[in-house]
C-alpha cells in the first residue's frame, strides 16, 4: 500500500478535505484561485438601470454605484435535492446557496451523502436580515399549517438544518450569527465538535446574498464603505470597502482520521480562537487592539505555534486607514517582536467585503495558496499607509504574486476576521503533510469508471468536464479517479461507464473515440443476474479481467447496485478533487406568500 511508515499527528490538527466556493467573479474556487494570481478585481460598476433601489438614493451625489455581483444568486436546482419548485421558491437565496456548496464541498472531498453512516457536523453563517428583504414571513395564523413548511424554507435559523435534511445526513446543525465573522465563527465550532468527538466530518461555512441584488451604497466619511467602490488595503487613499455576496464551504475531518481514509487533504486547521471587545471597546463594532491581539494569540497557542513560523497573513483589512492601523497594530503584539518575516495580504481588494462569508473568502485564500505554495499580490495597494509602520511591524506587503518559500521550513497562515458588534475570530492554517510514497500504478490492470446524472444533458456535461480535468492534469492517477468517481458520487438515473487500463484510454472513452470500451444508459444490454457475486450492498464482479468488469459496468448502467467498496477494498487508490456535479439552475423568486 504504502512505503514508509505511519506518522503520527497532532491530535487537535484538523484537515480541509473538501472546499466549495462562489464569489463575484468566480463560480469555483478554481476560477476565484486564477482570478487572485492574476490580479483580477471582481468589483462591478453598475449602470443606473441595475440597481434595484429607489430614484432618490440614486441621484444621491453620495451614491456609489459598486458591487461585488454574485452570478446565478437567484437560481437553483432544485430537482438533484428532491425539492419541489415551490418550496424552492420559498427558500432564501442563501439557504439554497449553501445546500449547493455543501453538496459540492462532500462531492470535491470525494464523499457521496447516501453511503455516509457517519455523523456529520453542519455548520453555518448567513444574514438574517436577507430573509425578510426577500419575502415577508408567513402569517401562521391567517396562512395556516402550509405557512409551517414554507416558514422554515424562509428562517435564516434552518439554514444548516435544511442542509441536513435534502443531503440525507444525521449530525449537529448550528446556524451561526456572529456578522462578518460568522464563517471563522462556524469553522471554529465545527472544530470543536469534531475534536470532542461529537461528529466524525464536519461541514463548515457561510452564504451571504446582499439584497436588493445589485445594488450600491452609500458613501460616509471615516465609514467602512468606499468613496469610490475600490477596496485598497494599507493604501494610504483607502477609504473603505464595496460590499459583496458569496458562498464558501470547508469540508473537514480530524487529520488522523483523513490520512488513514486515504482523503486529500489542502490546508490543516492547526487552531482557531473567537472572543468579543464586550465594554472595552473604544466605539461599539469597532476593533478593539488588545482583545483582537489576544484572539489572534490564542489561535496560534492553540495550535501550539511559533508566530515566526507564520509566514502568511491574511488580514480582515476592510482599506480604511483608521481600521487597517488597529488591526496591524493588534496582529504585531500577538506575533511579537519579529520583523519582516510575514507576508500581509488582503483579499477585500478582489471582491469587496462579502459580509458573514469575508472571512470565507479570506480562508479560501489562504487554503489555496499554501495548497499552491503561492502568495497572492494584494491588488489595489499602490501607496503603502506610511502610519502603519511596517518596518517597525513583523509584516510586509504582497505587492507581487509570489512563490511561498518560508524561511521557517513551513508554510503556515493566520486568517482574521472582525465582526461589527466586537466580534473576533482568528484561524491557523498548515500546509497539508507530505503523503506517503507510493508504488507507481500497475500497468495495463483493468479499471471501471462511472458517472451519472438526473438526465442525459447533465451526464454529457459531466464526461465533458472530466475529461478536461484529464487533459489539464497529467499526474493524476487513474486508480485515484476510478476510486474518487465510484465511491464520492451520488447514483443518479442516466449512467455512463467505462472499462479501461489507462488515463488514455479514459480520455478517449469521455472523448467518444473508443465507444466499445463505454456503455450507457440508453444503449446497455440486459445483464446477467446470475452472473455476478452478491454482498449487502450489492453486486461485485466475477473476476478481475476486463469482461468481468465489463459485465459489471453493463450492469450497473441498466440500474442494478454495486458494491464499489468492495470492488476497491484492496487497492491503493487515494480521493482526489475532480469536476463536480453540473447542476441545471432555473430562476426562483419569491415577492409574496
Amino acid at each position: 500500500m504504502t512505503d514508509s511508515p505511519e506518522q503520527d499527528y497532532d491530535p487537535g490538527d484538523v484537515a480541509i478535505i473538501g472546499m466549495s466556493l462562489r464569489a463575484p467573479g468566480a463560480r469555483t474556487k478554481e476560477e476565484f484561485w486564477d482570478n487572485l494570481v492574476h490580479g483580477r478585481e471582481s468589483v462591478s460598476f453598475l449602470a443606473k438601470d441595475d440597481i434595484h433601489v429607489d430614484e432618490t438614493l440614486i441621484h444621491s451625489p453620495f451614491y456609489v454605484r459598486a458591487c461585488g455581483v454574485l452570478d446565478s444568486y437567484d437560481q437553483f436546482d432544485p430537482s438533484v435535492f428532491g425539492i419541489s419548485d415551490r418550496m424552492a421558491a420559498a427558500m432564501t437565496p442563501e439557504n439554497r446557496l449553501y445546500l449547493e456548496s455543501a453538496w459540492e464541498a462532500l462531492e470535491d472531498g470525494g464523499y457521496d451523502p447516501d453511503r455516509l453512516t457517519a455523523e456529520i457536523g453542519m455548520y453555518g453563517a448567513n444574514n438574517p436580515q436577507t430573509a425578510a428583504l426577500y419575502s415577508s414571513p408567513p402569517d401562521r395564523v391567517s396562512v395556516g399549517p402550509e405557512a409551517i413548511e414554507a416558514s422554515l424554507a424562509w428562517s435564516p435559523d434552518t439554514m444548516t438544518s435544511n442542509a441536513l435534511y435534502y443531503l440525507g445526513l444525521t449530525g449537529e446543525a448550528v446556524t451561526v450569527a456572529a456578522v462578518c465573522a460568522g464563517f471563522h465563527y462556524a469553522v471554529h465550532l465545527a472544530c470543536q465538535s469534531l475534536l470532542l468527538g461529537q461528529t466524525d466530518m464536519a461541514i463548515a461555512g457561510g452564504s451571504m446574498v446582499r439584497l436588493p441584488h445589485p445594488r450600491g451604497h452609500l458613501w460616509e466619511e471615516n465609514r467602512v464603505l468606499s468613496k469610490d467602490g475600490h477596496c485598497r488595503p494599507f493604501d494610504a487613499n483607502g477609504t473603505g470597502t464595496a460590499l459583496s455576496s458569496g458562498v464558501v464551504t470547508l469540508l473537514l475531518k480530524p487529520l488522523d482520521r483523513a490520512v488513514a481514509d486515504r482523503d486529500h487533504v489542502y490546508a490543516v486547521v492547526k487552531g482557531s480562537a473567537v472572543n468579543n471587545n464586550g465594554v472595552s471597546a473604544m466605539a461599539y463594532g469597532l476593533a478593539q487592539p488588545e482583545r483582537l491581539s489576544a484572539c489572534i494569540a490564542a489561535a496560534m497557542q492553540v495550535g501550539g505555534v511559533d508566530p515566526g513560523t507564520v509566514s502568511m497573513y491574511e488580514a480582515n483589512g476592510l482599506g480604511l486607514p483608521m481600521t487597517d492601523e488597529l488591526e496591524v497594530h493588534a496582529a504585531s503584539m500577538a506575533f511579537g517582536k519579529q520583523t519582516g518575516t510575514t507576508s500581509i495580504g488582503g483579499v477585500k481588494g478582489n471582491v469587496g467585503h462579502g459580509g458573514v462569508v469575508s472571512g470565507g473568502f479570506g480562508a479560501m485564500k489562504a487554503a489555496l495558496a499554501l495548497y499552491h505554495r503561492t502568495l497572492p499580490a494584494t491588488i489595489n495597494l499602490t501607496e503603502v499607509n506610511p502610519d502603519l509602520d511596517f518596518p517597525g511591524t513583523p509584516f510586509v506587503p504582497q505587492l507581487e504574486t509570489a512563490a511561498w518559500d518560508p524561511g521557517a521550513g513551513v508554510r503556515r497562515a493566520g486568517i482574521t476576521s472582525i465582526g461589527g458588534g466586537g466580534y473576533n475570530a482568528h484561524l491557523l492554517l498548515e500546509e497539508a503533510p507530505e503523503t506517503d510514497r507510493r508504488a507507481p500504478e500497475p500497468a495495463g490492470r483493468p479499471r471501471l469508471a462511472t458517472l451519472s446524472a438526473l438526465d442525459d444533458e447533465a451526464l454529457a456535461q459531466q464526461r465533458a468536464r472530466l475529461l478536461a480535468r484529464l487533459e489539464a492534469d497529467p499526474e493524476l492517477r487513474l486508480d485515484d479517479v476510478c476510486f474518487s468517481l465510484n465511491l464520492g458520487r451520488k447514483v443518479m438515473a442516466r449512467r455512463w461507464a467505462a472499462v479501461v487500463r489507462s488515463r488514455e484510454e479514459l480520455i478517449a472513452a469521455l472523448s467518444g473515440d473508443a465507444p466499445a470500451a463505454a456503455t450507457a444508459t440508453a444503449t446497455a444490454a440486459p445483464a446477467d443476474p446470475d452472473g455476478f457475486g452478491r454482498t449487502d450492498h450489492g453486486l461485485v464482479p466475477a473476476g478481475d479481467d476486463a469482461r468481468a468488469l465489463a459485465e459489471l459496468a453493463a450492469a450497473w448502467v441498466g440500474g442494478r447496485q454495486v458494491d464499489f467498496g468492495a470492488l476497491h477494498r484492496e487497492e491503493s487508490g487515494r480521493r482526489v478533487p475532480l469536476p463536480t456535479y453540473p447542476f441545471r439552475h432555473r430562476r426562483f423568486w419569491r415577492t409574496d406568500w
